[in-house]
């Protein structure tokens, strides 16, 4: 009972810290913009006329009402939890969301509002400002909340159903891991795991027939579920003998299409269909896509150029050769297209590739600059080119090379399917560790859940994930 105690104190303790941490940046991006607007002589040397500043007292009055209002809003989106299973990279997205619909609400109000004229400078201040802060002490939260996973505090108590792979694979995966914060009490099974495991490590708590009674006696409210076909009855038991039980189930699907596509149901002239897959992105997809690939990718490249030019001249003083490394890859619709890189090896080195093997670590084919280029993912610059011509996109499935896709069209179900798309210089597979030397059967699934889920603001999330990833000190190679 401890750890039921434990998780009940974290998920009120996290939920009141981030909504003061949230009143509080909102209340200084307010005084901040305020200041910066009448009080410093930053817009002096813009131009701006510098009339008698207004009374603060007013934006004051005005900063309580927006407050209420932006933590509603952020109470909607259902953001005041203990943030188990949520990102930074997702938490900026919704932040981003939510204030700039606050700023809608609170810029056309104002224009209702006739007793007092707020400036316009110091709402577009606020905007810009409230991100920031409110992010800062959202990090500041997420931080304590991690620390306290790590210290064996306020983790939340789960139990698994099923004993395959996929029920092995949650149990590695989050059985007191320091990001998610949830500690696996045991598994339910027909029978206890056997050999190599990972849940032979694990309490075996009894057939699944006996799970609704610990759930009721230990009041769990989580359960993972990870069964095959040949027990769906017994987890359809199970599911009718929780009813009335606070607890929720999340299920591992066992089937890829289930897994990567989303299903909707369509009615067609009253007859229901299942729809399992879909064109990847409609024209006005496209155009956003194409857009918002044009625009970062020439801002990267205006702003890296320095950068740039300095990677070049090292790389032709530190080895003969050419800066630039080519190389057919297969992109959309399984057409070649010449992908561009840093070079990072010495020349003639890809003569070797069968005997290297398929990003392999330490390569001793690298150069000493290679090998740094490798390390910071700096060689994949120049593929920011290929966006721009529009071979590439900024995310997307990572191109093949044309022996490989040969190799894995015949071997990988939906292998193909990842054509569908433009390739891209980072994608979802990448960004949860799927680089090099490792499951392509795995990368597939990720690419193919990226095609079916696809939106603006994935691509966002998975950019900034890249960056966080490209600043650590651990190998990242794209692929």
């Amino acid at each position: 009972m401890a750890a039921r105690s434990n998780n009940r104190r974290g998920d009120s303790l996290i939920p009141f810290m981030t909504v003061l941490a949230d009143a509080c940046a909102i209340e200084a991006a307010f005084l901040m913009s305020y200041w910066l607007r009448f009080r410093s002589t930053l817009f002096d040397h813009l131009g701006f006329v510098n009339t008698d500043a207004p009374s603060i007292h007013r934006y004051l009055l005005g900063s309580l009402v927006v407050i209420a209002i932006w933590l509603m809003l952020f109470q909607a989106r259902k953001m005041y939890a203990a943030r188990r299973n949520v990102s930074l990279s997702d938490e900026f997205i919704s932040v981003v969301k939510v204030v700039s619909l606050g700023m809608l609400m609170v810029m056309s109000a104002t224009f209702f509002y006739r007793d007092f004229s707020y400036s316009r400078v110091v709402f577009g201040l606020l905007w810009g400002s409230s991100m920031a802060f409110i992010m800062l002490g959202r990090l500041l939260v997420y931080e304590y909340e991690r620390s306290q996973y790590r210290a064996g505090k306020l983790l939340q108590p789960a139990i698994i159903i099923g004993r395959d792979a996929g029920a092995s694979h949650v149990y590695t995966r989050l059985h007191k891991h320091p990001s998610f914060g949830f500690t696996i009490l045991g598994y339910f099974a027909e029978e206890p795991a056997q050999g190599e495991s990972a849940l032979s490590t694990a309490p075996y708590l009894g057939t699944i027939a006996g799970a609704p009674e610990f759930i009721r006696a230990h009041k769990i409210q989580l359960a993972f579920i990870a069964v095959t076909p040949e027990t769906h009855a017994e987890l359809f038991d199970l599911i009718t003998q929780c009813e009335g039980v606070n607890i929720d189930f999340m299920m591992v699907p066992d089937v890829l299409e289930i897994l990567t596509s989303q299903v909707k149901v369509l009615e067609l002239e009253d007859i229901p269909f299942l729809k399992i897959k879909s064109i990847p992105f409609t024209a006005w997809g496209r155009i956003t896509k194409r857009t918002f690939d044009l625009t970062v990718s020439g801002i990267l490249l205006a702003v890296l150029s320095p950068i740039l030019l300095l990677i070049a001249l090292l790389i032709k003083l530190d080895s003969r050769g050419p800066v630039f490394f080519r190389q057919q890859r297969i992109g959309l619709d399984g057409k070649e297209f010449t992908m561009y890189k840093f070079r990072s090896m010495r020349v003639g080195s890809e003569q070797l590739d069968a005997h290297a093997g398929l990003g392999i670590r330490n390569d001793p084919r690298r150069t000493r600059i290679g090998t740094l280029l490798r390390t910071t993912s700096l060689d994949e610059l120049p593929q920011l080119f290929n966006v721009l011509k529009g071979e590439m996109s900024l995310v997307g499935p990572r191109p093949e090379r044309t022996t490989y896709v040969r190799e894995f069209q015949t071997v990988i179900p939906r292998y193909l399917d990842r054509h569908r798309v433009k390739t891209g210089v980072t994608g979802w597979a990448q960004v949860h560790g799927l680089r090099g030397d490792t499951s392509i059967e795995e990368r597939i699934r990720y690419d193919l859940y990226y095609i079916e889920n696809w939106s603006l603001a994935l691509d966002v999330k998975i950019l900034l994930r890249t960056i966080r990833a490209a600043l650590s000190t651990r190998e990242n190679r794209p692929s």
